[in-house]
């Protein structure tokens, strides 16, 4: 009986693993076919172009002589041109030197007898695919969920506990509690409209109905409903799930989601007692607040208590879809601010003033990979673009077998007009690979201990 106890943990680990597996396969094709188009464009031949490291496990060669293969270790990839010793683009001084005596003309398919421009725009093009792959992908969901109509209108009603409400599919909301809808020029007021919802539902909502205005009753726009759950948080280990609906926290009812923020935010990480209505059954959770470090809008950041939730609203607002100029705006955007984000965070965790254990490693992503993609291919998709993202600027960070290492060694050509020494680059390579493979160990024993 306790090894049948143990199938649903491994069916867990195997659907984590493969939900990893897959995220990061995607990242790294994109990855690697950017520095593989543009060498192929820029005259550099590929040798090689591998999903994994290790034994292969299947390959073919294309009519260009290029050797596509699929390797048992799916933790990277890499693509090897000719002239390259290794997957990290270093020479291979032997290899160049019997092309230069067969034919000293082939030497510009290598990728270190071609123009410099040529190098440079290979390298950087794995980092630049990562991001165009990233805006592409938050354009497409951006687009797929569309944009609230103004005004704000009712567009998938939810059913609440205890909750009378005559909303119906298609009213538009004029007012909730006599506080007018925020709309064109106000629409960046929501957070003062919510702050001044009474704490109690129903609320009369004033709607059009058929050009109709009618006062219905209605609940609080942002009720204590599990919009989404963060992974790795208190509420995913607690089982929170989304559309879940908190009654009361330690005895005490609550109607809005602003409640339970407060009671979190005020907690000082005592456990709390939720009443969670979920599909017509009450269930009680035991949750103990974390402390997080979470941005604030001037860049900092700052400590507070999270259980791990965003809030959901009482209907779905009917929605519009933008346009595909609009749409990649918001790509750039959401792309751009994960940047801003990642390096201001990495900032203050260097000068000590957040927590290193907001670095997270191989275990931390495989556990978020797994838990988002159980919440649906959506969120599934968005959480890998948000990897494409980090991993291409990691690998533009100026670190010697990175990218952003080779484009720094192609800036010194640039200025000094002939490239550093291969003895040097041996050495720089093997500190940048040593340093790599030490933020490898410390992000992996922030998975283990943090």
């Amino acid at each position: 009986m306790e090894t049948l106890g143990l199938i649903p943990q491994f069916g867990g680990l195997l659907y984590t693993v493969a939900a990893f597996i897959a995220a990061l396969s995607v990242i790294v094709a994109v990855h690697e076919y950017g520095h593989y188009i543009v060498g192929r464009w820029s005259g550099i031949h590929a040798e090689v172009f591998s999903i994994g490291f290790g034994p292969v496990l299947w390959s073919r060669v294309d009519r260009r002589g290029t050797r596509w293969q699929i390797a048992v270790l799916p933790f990277g990839g890499y693509v090897k041109f000719m002239g390259d010793a290794n997957a990290a683009s270093g020479k291979d001084g032997e290899t160049m030197a019997e092309i230069y005596r067969r034919n000293p003309e082939e030497l510009r398919r290598t990728m270190h007898g071609a123009p410099l421009w040529a190098r440079a725009a290979t390298v950087a093009a794995g980092p630049i695919f990562n991001f165009a792959m990233s805006i592409l992908v938050f354009a497409a969901i951006f687009m797929a969920r569309g944009v609230p109509v103004e005004p704000l209108t009712v567009g998938q009603t939810r059913d609440l506990p205890g909750i009378e409400s005559a909303l119906l599919p298609g009213d538009r909301v004029v007012s909730i509690a006599g506080n007018p809808v925020p709309a064109g020029a106000e629409a960046m007021d929501w957070e003062g409209f919510e702050a001044r919802l009474p704490l109690e539902s129903p609320l009369d909502y004033v709607i059009l109905r058929d050009d109709a205005e009618l006062e219905v009753p209605g609940p609080h726009l942002y009720p204590a409903i599990v919009g989404s759950v963060i992974p790795r948080s208190a509420a995913q280990d607690a089982g929170l799930q989304p559309e879940d609906v908190i009654m009361a926290i330690d005895g005490s009812p609550i109607v809005a989601f602003r409640q339970l923020k407060e009671t979190v935010e005020s907690s000082d990480g005592k456990a709390l007692v939720l009443d969670v209505w979920r599909e017509g059954q009450v269930l009680q959770m035991l949750l103990v607040p974390r402390r997080t470090d979470t941005p604030t809008s001037d860049g900092g950041y700052e400590t507070n208590w999270r259980i791990g939730v965003a809030s959901g609203q009482a209907f779905d607002p009917a929605t519009t879809t933008p346009g595909p100029v609009e749409a990649l705006k918001t790509g750039v955007q959401s792309t751009y601010e994960i940047v801003r984000s990642s390096l201001s965070g990495l900032w203050h965790i260097i000068v000590g003033q957040i927590s290193t254990c907001n670095i997270s490693g191989p275990i931390g992503i495989a556990q978020a990979s797994g838990a988002v993609a159980s919440q649906g291919a959506q969120s599934f998709i968005a959480f890998i673009a948000v990897l494409s993202t980090a991993v291409g600027l990691l690998n533009l960070f100026p670190i010697p077998a990175l990218d952003g290492g080779h484009l720094m060694f192609y800036a010194y050509e640039a200025v000094a007009g002939k490239p550093p020494s291969d003895n040097v680059l041996r050495v720089l390579m093997a500190i940048g690979i040593t340093l790599i493979l030490s933020l490898m160990l410390f992000s992996l024993s922030n998975d283990l201990f943090c």
